[in-house]
Protein backbone atom coordinates (compact mmCIF):
# COMPACT_ATOMS: atom_id res chain seq x y z
CA UNK A 1 0.00 0.00 0.00
CA UNK A 2 3.08 2.39 0.85
CA UNK A 3 4.13 1.58 -2.75
CA UNK A 4 0.45 2.48 -3.91
CA UNK A 5 0.56 5.69 -2.66
CA UNK A 6 4.29 6.61 -3.25
CA UNK A 7 4.07 6.19 -6.63
CA UNK A 8 0.61 7.59 -7.61
CA UNK A 9 1.50 10.40 -5.24
CA UNK A 10 4.52 11.06 -7.39
CA UNK A 11 2.32 10.79 -10.26
CA UNK A 12 -0.11 13.17 -9.34
CA UNK A 13 2.45 15.52 -8.52
CA UNK A 14 3.35 15.62 -12.20
CA UNK A 15 -0.04 16.08 -13.04
CA UNK A 16 1.11 19.71 -15.28
CA UNK A 17 4.00 17.62 -16.87
CA UNK A 18 2.48 14.20 -17.96
CA UNK A 19 -0.92 12.25 -18.07
CA UNK A 20 0.23 9.75 -14.89
CA UNK A 21 -2.99 7.09 -16.30
CA UNK A 22 -2.49 7.47 -20.00
CA UNK A 23 -0.25 7.95 -22.76
CA UNK A 24 -1.46 10.04 -26.10
CA UNK A 25 -0.10 9.05 -29.89
CA UNK A 26 -0.97 11.03 -32.63
CA UNK A 27 -1.04 10.23 -36.11
CA UNK A 28 -1.36 12.05 -39.16
CA UNK A 29 -4.44 10.60 -41.48
CA UNK A 30 -6.21 11.53 -44.79
CA UNK A 31 -9.26 10.39 -46.34
CA UNK A 32 -8.79 10.40 -50.15
CA UNK A 33 -12.30 10.67 -51.04
CA UNK A 34 -14.98 13.33 -51.98
CA UNK A 35 -16.88 15.29 -49.06
CA UNK A 36 -20.77 14.95 -50.15
CA UNK A 37 -23.26 14.13 -47.57
CA UNK A 38 -23.16 10.68 -49.24
CA UNK A 39 -19.35 10.28 -48.56
CA UNK A 40 -19.51 11.04 -45.17
CA UNK A 41 -22.17 8.13 -44.48
CA UNK A 42 -21.25 5.45 -41.42
CA UNK A 43 -20.55 3.21 -43.96
CA UNK A 44 -18.01 5.63 -45.73
CA UNK A 45 -16.27 6.11 -42.08
CA UNK A 46 -15.87 2.80 -41.95
CA UNK A 47 -14.05 2.01 -44.86
CA UNK A 48 -11.37 5.54 -44.12
CA UNK A 49 -11.10 3.65 -40.61
CA UNK A 50 -10.23 0.45 -42.27
CA UNK A 51 -7.23 1.89 -43.54
CA UNK A 52 -5.87 2.61 -40.50
CA UNK A 53 -7.19 -0.62 -38.37
CA UNK A 54 -9.40 0.81 -36.43
CA UNK A 55 -12.57 0.18 -38.13
CA UNK A 56 -13.69 -1.87 -34.94
CA UNK A 57 -13.14 0.90 -32.58
CA UNK A 58 -15.68 3.10 -34.52
CA UNK A 59 -18.37 4.61 -32.21
CA UNK A 60 -20.10 7.43 -33.81
CA UNK A 61 -18.73 10.65 -35.88
CA UNK A 62 -20.69 14.01 -36.67
CA UNK A 63 -19.72 17.53 -38.26
CA UNK A 64 -18.90 20.10 -35.45
CA UNK A 65 -18.19 22.46 -38.19
CA UNK A 66 -19.15 22.17 -42.34
CA UNK A 67 -15.48 21.56 -42.97
CA UNK A 68 -14.54 19.74 -40.21
CA UNK A 69 -15.51 15.95 -39.24
CA UNK A 70 -14.96 14.14 -35.53
CA UNK A 71 -14.97 10.29 -35.29
CA UNK A 72 -15.29 8.90 -31.85
CA UNK A 73 -13.11 5.75 -31.62
CA UNK A 74 -12.67 3.28 -28.44
CA UNK A 75 -9.49 4.67 -26.76
CA UNK A 76 -9.59 7.85 -28.99
CA UNK A 77 -11.02 10.04 -32.27
CA UNK A 78 -9.82 11.46 -35.13
CA UNK A 79 -10.33 15.07 -36.47
CA UNK A 80 -10.26 15.52 -40.21
CA UNK A 81 -10.19 19.18 -42.15
CA UNK A 82 -12.87 18.15 -45.08
CA UNK A 83 -11.18 21.09 -47.23
CA UNK A 84 -8.29 18.84 -47.78
CA UNK A 85 -8.78 15.60 -46.31
CA UNK A 86 -5.99 15.56 -43.87
CA UNK A 87 -6.51 15.08 -39.72
CA UNK A 88 -4.91 14.05 -36.87
CA UNK A 89 -5.76 10.49 -34.62
CA UNK A 90 -5.04 10.61 -31.48
CA UNK A 91 -5.05 7.41 -29.29
CA UNK A 92 -4.75 6.74 -25.73
CA UNK A 93 -3.34 4.27 -24.07
CA UNK A 94 -2.88 2.99 -20.68
CA UNK A 95 0.37 3.45 -18.93
CA UNK A 96 1.55 0.28 -17.15
CA UNK A 97 1.16 0.33 -13.34
CA UNK A 98 0.82 3.86 -12.98
CA UNK A 99 -2.51 3.84 -14.37
CA UNK A 100 -3.51 1.01 -11.87
CA UNK A 101 -2.44 2.54 -8.93
CA UNK A 102 -3.79 6.06 -9.64
CA UNK A 103 -7.02 3.91 -9.98
CA UNK A 104 -6.54 3.05 -6.53
CA UNK A 105 -5.14 6.43 -5.18
CA UNK A 106 -8.45 8.01 -6.02
CA UNK A 107 -10.85 5.15 -3.99
CA UNK A 108 -13.04 3.50 -6.54
CA UNK A 109 -14.74 1.42 -4.12
CA UNK A 110 -16.29 1.84 -0.64
CA UNK A 111 -14.03 -1.15 0.77
CA UNK A 112 -10.74 0.18 -0.78
CA UNK A 113 -11.48 3.26 1.14
CA UNK A 114 -12.21 1.52 4.49
CA UNK A 115 -9.13 -0.28 3.51
CA UNK A 116 -7.05 2.47 2.77
CA UNK A 117 -8.08 4.24 6.24
CA UNK A 118 -7.15 1.60 8.14
CA UNK A 119 -4.08 1.79 6.50
CA UNK A 120 -3.88 5.26 7.49
CA UNK A 121 -4.64 5.26 10.98
CA UNK A 122 -1.70 2.59 11.15
CA UNK A 123 0.53 4.97 9.76
CA UNK A 124 -0.20 7.50 12.10
CA UNK A 125 0.28 5.06 14.84
CA UNK A 126 3.47 3.64 13.22
CA UNK A 127 4.93 7.59 13.24
CA UNK A 128 3.81 8.40 16.90
CA UNK A 129 5.21 5.22 18.67
CA UNK A 130 8.31 5.42 16.45
CA UNK A 131 8.81 8.61 18.34
CA UNK A 132 9.66 6.40 21.45
CA UNK A 133 11.12 2.90 19.89
CA UNK A 134 15.02 4.46 20.77
CA UNK A 135 15.85 5.87 23.83
CA UNK A 136 18.89 8.00 25.15
CA UNK A 137 20.81 9.94 22.78
CA UNK A 138 19.09 8.31 19.65
CA UNK A 139 16.06 8.95 21.04
CA UNK A 140 13.12 11.56 21.14
CA UNK A 141 15.28 12.95 24.18
CA UNK A 142 18.46 13.61 22.02
CA UNK A 143 18.50 13.45 18.02
CA UNK A 144 14.99 11.84 17.77
CA UNK A 145 13.87 15.41 18.79
CA UNK A 146 15.63 17.22 15.87
CA UNK A 147 14.19 14.52 13.75
CA UNK A 148 11.05 14.83 14.99
CA UNK A 149 11.45 19.13 14.87
CA UNK A 150 12.21 18.69 11.19
CA UNK A 151 9.11 16.94 10.29
CA UNK A 152 7.32 19.33 11.79
CA UNK A 153 9.02 22.14 10.83
CA UNK A 154 9.29 21.91 7.00
CA UNK A 155 5.76 21.53 6.29
CA UNK A 156 5.45 24.85 8.38
CA UNK A 157 7.61 26.45 6.18
CA UNK A 158 5.89 25.27 3.21
CA UNK A 159 2.88 26.42 4.41
CA UNK A 160 3.86 29.70 5.75
CA UNK A 161 5.86 30.33 2.46
CA UNK A 162 2.10 29.46 0.35
CA UNK A 163 -0.18 30.58 2.25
Amino acid sequence: MTVIYALSGIALNHLTDWNPSYSVAHTEVQWQRDFTERALSKQAVLDFLEQYGERDNYKKHYRPAPQSLKIFLDGGSIVLDLTTGYGMMEKLERRPIFYEVNYLHYNPRRLWTWLSDIYCVVLIFVSITGLFVLKGKKGITGRGAWLAGLGVAIPLAFLIYYL
